[in-house]
């Protein structure tokens, strides 16, 4: 019982996902280019991932440790794939924002 409560594959799985999908949709290349095309696609994508945030939020028990090994999962794998610590600092907070709040 203990070991699966804080079994953090499925939120490991979780991140790493969005990390990828959020590469498809807003690649690493185009990041920080100033186009007024890769805000409107940044701005997509991040209302997608934040949105699958909260449904995630909804549909599973997540208590500290797992919002947190959310967010260290989702922060790696996004400098990973080759984003900026700018970057990846700022998507990884506005995740943890969405996972505090009520």
């Amino acid at each position: 019982m203990l070991g699966k409560l804080f079994s953090g594959t499925q939120v490991d799985e979780f991140a790493k996902t969005m990390a990828r999908d959020l590469a498809k949709h807003y690649p690493p290349s185009i990041e920080g280019d100033g186009k007024k095309a890769s805000a409107r696609k940044l701005s997509g994508a991040l209302e997608e991932l934040y949105n699958r945030v909260a449904h995630f939020k909804r549909e599973n028990r997540l208590g500290i440790y797992r919002k947190a090994k959310l967010g260290n999962v989702l922060r790696w794998e996004l400098k990973e794939l080759g984003y900026s610590d700018k970057f990846t600092e700022e998507i990884t907070k506005g995740v943890i924002v969405r996972l505090a709040q009520k």
